[in-house]
């Protein structure tokens, strides 16, 4: 609901005609294409013969993991070699390959640090990377409910960037519900648009600042209120 998969589209579609409908774009959702931890090995020479004949084709093929938090312990560790610092492997390039992994792993890390500058009285744009980073990587790599619990990935510094999805504001789910009352083509009353920000949850409970769903139901209230 913070925008991990809208963000996923926007690189997808800055570097491919087509977008995530572009042929060179791969998409893993940890739940539908490795469901059972008694196919892990399975699952591993699957990924890494999929990457391998696809970047052999495209070698600025992208690759979009979902559900890293679903994903089961160890699976992510077999891509190593194509993350890793080799100029080749069997005569192939992977340095012009990109790798998306989206997870929820660490959002009560990000939520913490958020709610800790609203206490020192800063504001949500005051937080930079620096305050994130290193404290979100550590805490994703001890998440055992993780698909990057004890990852080499991490252990190896074979992720370029880790980028956190603030909690959204009341002001932010205001503009998510316009953006999306004007995509389905209807013109926008403010009316409603307040009725269903107001209607989403927040935390904390009293002040309300942060939206506890981001703007994940956004859609459903509107087929309440327009259809």
């Amino acid at each position: 609901g913070t925008g991990k998969n809208f963000v996923s589209k926007i690189v997808a579609e800055s570097i491919y005609k087509k977008g995530l409908q572009s042929k060179y774009v791969h998409q893993f959702v940890a739940t539908l294409h490795f469901p059972h931890s008694h196919s892990i090995n399975l699952y591993k020479d699957q990924l890494q013969s999929w990457i391998r004949g696809n970047v052999s084709i495209c070698p600025r093929s992208l690759f979009i993991f979902d559900e890293m938090d679903k994903m089961h312990a160890g699976l992510i560790d077999s891509i190593k070699p194509f993350l890793d610092y080799y100029e080749l492997l069997d005569g192939v390039s992977y340095r012009q390959a990109i790798f998306i992994f989206l997870s929820n792993a660490g959002a009560e890390k990000i939520t913490e640090v958020a709610l800790d500058f609203w206490r020192n009285g800063k504001t949500r744009e005051d937080i930079q990377l620096t305050d994130m980073q290193n404290a979100l990587s550590v805490s994703v790599f001890n998440n055992k409910n993780s698909g990057f619990w004890h990852s080499t990935l991490i252990d190896k510094n074979l992720i370029d960037y880790f980028v956190p999805f603030l909690p959204l504001e009341y002001k932010h789910v205001k503009m998510c519900v316009r953006v999306e009352i004007e995509s389905r083509g209807y013109a926008v009353d403010e009316d409603i648009l307040t009725r269903i920000a107001d209607e989403m949850t927040y935390f904390p409970r009293e002040e309300r600042i942060y939206s506890d769903k981001g703007c994940k139901t956004v859609d459903a209230k509107l087929d309440y209120y327009y259809d």
